[in-house]
């Protein structure tokens, strides 16, 4: 059995397939701006672009079609709904709405083969600390107001870098020498990153841009990691896995392989491809929950620009 996957929340459109052995195809387009994702403009560029992933897919090897159904941008989203509802319609394939960050622990799983891990997601608009539990994933701590890849990408606007900023910042941090003290705002186990970005964007003419983005790092970072040990400390799980888009960052990874290793936990982290976005990812997960016998009525399935993980009922 092979599943196409459409990924479509932000600014990138994907296209996979898979047989849930291996990655059969994996390919995308990605929307750029320097001052970050204009829901608009980004569909439209979707809308122009996507038609071309679809060249030389043999319809009659698909058994099943899997979209990205949320959450994301509403404008991102519907574009991939449209698309994998006619392709499913016209080729008469069952249709499987998927939760996208759902779709990031799945493939990440994958990835590493690691079975019952503490997940760590960070991404532009999500930041949750989650364990399998009960048949969810339970989140066990979040942010309360922007996800760390925003966070990230405004103070990166604030330094005139490019979107998305966090590969620049991450280089001008190994050159800085000085910590700058910043605000540290952890609330129990949830974290609030706008105070933070706030005050990193008002010194951003005082101090020079590698300390800051050295201190920027560090501090946001450090409230991740801190809150990541509490919930690691709590399940008593024996492995960690950060996904998502901001899991590329090297410092992030070398933070939490150093905290895993005290609670004598294995430290994972998918590779780049299986970090960003991407439509495998969804096609993964469309295929394990077609395989546990889920079924979607085509008519009902509407997009959920704020379908929480912890609402997805994991029956695979």
């Amino acid at each position: 059995m092979k599943c196409l996957g459409i990924e479509s929340t932000a600014h990138s459109f994907g296209i996979g397939i898979t047989d849930g052995k291996q990655e059969i195809l994996n390919k995308k387009v990605m929307y750029k701006s320097k001052g970050g994702i204009h829901p608009r403009e980004a569909s439209q560029f979707l809308t122009e672009n996507a038609p071309d992933l679809f060249k030389n897919i043999d319809f009659n090897d698909i058994d099943a079609i899997a979209f990205s159904q949320g959450p994301g941008l509403g404008p991102c989203l519907r574009v991939g709904s449209v698309i994998a509802k006619m392709l499913a319609s016209y080729h008469e394939k069952p249709l499987i709405g998927v939760n996208h960050c759902v779709a990031h622990i799945e493939v990440g799983k994958w990835a590493t083969n690691c079975k019952d891990p503490l997940v760590v997601y960070v991404s532009g608009a999500n930041t949750q600390i989650l364990g399998l539990k009960g048949g969810r994933y339970r989140v066990y701590g979040e942010t309360l107001d922007t996800g760390l890849g925003n966070a990230i990408d405004v103070f990166g606007r604030a330094l005139d870098l490019e979107f998305p900023a966090g590969p620049e910042i991450e280089q001008l941090a190994r050159k800085g020498k000085k910590f700058i003290e910043l605000p540290y705002t952890v609330k129990g186990m949830d974290l609030a990153f706008s105070g933070l970005v706030t005050a990193a964007q008002k010194l951003v003419k005082k101090e020079p841009a590698r300390d800051l983005a050295y201190s920027f790092q560090e501090t946001i970072f450090a409230m991740l990691v801190e809150v990541s040990e509490r919930a690691l400390a709590h399940t008593e799980k024996r492995e960690v896995m950060l996904v998502g888009g901001v899991a590329q960052n090297q410092r992030l990874c070398q933070m939490f392989t150093g905290m895993a290793s005290q609670h004598d936990a294995r430290f994972f982290v998918p590779k780049p491809e299986y970090n960003g976005d991407n439509g495998f990812m969804i096609a993964l997960t469309g295929w394990k929950m077609h395989e546990a016998g889920i079924k979607h009525c085509l008519k009902n399935l509407k997009t959920d620009q704020k379908w929480r993980t912890d609402e997805v009922e994991i029956a695979w």
